[in-house]
């Protein structure tokens, strides 16, 4: 039969049948992959093993940077190329394949060889999943109309590995773009792609305190940075209760406060680091205002000093195109069918995959894990994350299905 006129139920039965048949690829690959974590920017042995699936089915590849790489799937349809050899569509999928230094405590026969790292985000879900995806689109070329790219991508945890792929030209030419988050508050055996703001704006902070030391029996002769720091970290909290709506969803988080040199010195100097999480724009924008008006007037009031040092814009929010999470509803449909269609409020958790939707339209989809029945539960970034491995083909054939669907437009 003439790919061109394949019908979508074949297609998707197609699908269907490949992932089954790779489903014990995808597992193994995963726990090879969790089993062997590295650290953002680190992940060299990862590259070279994506690298060697890549060349088992003969897909080609080019790395960019010092780690991750970017895979070309050619369509064979007879309208995949123009005649001037361009691709008639470009889809860009990405898999995140950075670790979290994290050690791990669940106890898997698979757990994590390398010390103080561990998969705890379920990137190396990612790379599996991918990897099902392409291995069951390079059986199935003749109904690719055009191109898919793949990038294994570095260093998201850092959130700087998606601007580096787009500076190296990850998205010039391509028309839209697709990623999968594996989830633990969503249900194993579902998929959730819901349109509009799915993931967070993403912001780092650091906030320096200058008190004046002084012996720690004579307090009264300094001002105490440390407390200065400590009130300064509460009048933070006031923000989300305080100063905006509570219709309006923002964390403002300090994971790091330092001061002091010894137990009897009233501290001079103190810093603090933070994250805040946004959806709105508007709030976005004022946040750095509202953090330093704080921290400046609360030491202040303690006879000290402080500076918002330093505010850095990490990633935007994740913001789904309506069509394209309509199209991923309905691969998910096809796949899975309509029990396979989750649902998920969102997360302000962060992701540098909105790097690629500032360039073209697209999706992040988040496939579900949870399942207590084998315990898991645990959130992510927990030393004690857990997967059911048995979605991994689901989010391949959603992966495989979308790139068809989109090409096929």
């Amino acid at each position: 039969m003439d790919a061109q006129h394949t019908a979508p139920a074949d297609i998707t039965a197609t699908i269907r049948q490949l992932g089954a048949d790779f489903e014990p690829y995808i597992i193994e690959q995963r726990r090879h992959f969790h089993k062997h974590p590295e650290l953002s920017l680190k992940e060299f042995h990862t590259t070279d093993d994506i690298a060697r699936e890549l060349d088992a089915m003969g897909i080609p590849y080019e790395r960019p940077l010092a780690t991750g790489l970017v895979a070309t799937l050619a369509g064979t349809a007879p309208d995949a190329y123009r005649a001037d050899g361009t691709p008639r569509r470009r889809i860009l999928l990405r898999a995140d394949i950075d670790a979290l230094p994290v050690t791990e405590r669940t106890g898997e026969e698979f757990a994590s060889v390398n010390d103080g790292v561990m998969h705890a985000c379920g990137h190396d879900c990612h790379i599996a999943m991918m990897l099902g995806a392409l291995k069951i689109l390079s059986h199935m070329t003749d109904d690719i109309h055009g191109e898919v790219r793949v990038v294994f991508q570095p260093s998201e945890e850092n959130g700087s590995g998606a601007k580096m792929m787009v500076a190296a030209g990850a998205c010039e030419g391509v028309d839209g773009a697709f990623a999968m988050h594996i989830w633990s508050e969503v249900d194993a055996g579902t998929i959730s792609c819901e349109p509009g703001p799915r993931m967070a704006n993403t912001d780092w902070f650091r906030i320096d305190v200058e008190g004046t030391s002084c012996h720690g029996a004579m307090p009264q002769r300094g001002a105490d940075a440390i407390i200065a720091a400590a009130e300064i970290v509460n009048g933070l909290q006031t923000i989300v209760s305080r100063d905006l709506s509570p219709y309006e969803p923002a964390v403002v988080t300090v994971g790091e406060l330092h001061g002091g040199t010894a137990r009897n010195v009233i501290a001079g100097s103190a810093y603090l680091t933070g994250t805040v999480r946004t959806y709105s724009d508007a709030t976005h924008d004022i946040m750095p205002t509202l953090i330093e008006r704080i921290c400046v007037h609360t030491a202040m009031a303690l006879g000290a000093e402080a500076k918002l040092s330093d505010y850095t814009i990490a990633n935007y929010k994740v913001e789904n195109d309506p069509k394209a999470s309509e199209r991923c509803r309905n691969a998910i449909v096809k796949v899975l069918g309509e029990q396979g269609v989750g649902s998920y409020r969102g997360t302000l958790s962060g992701e540098d995959f909105s790097e690629y939707l500032h360039e073209v339209p697209g999706a992040l989809a988040f496939v579900g894990c949870r399942n207590p029945a084998i315990g898991a539960t645990w959130a992510q970034h927990s030393c004690y994350y857990k997967v059911d491995e048995s979605v991994l083909a689901g989010g391949s054939m959603t992966a495989a299905q979308y790139a068809i669907d989109f090409l096929s437009e």
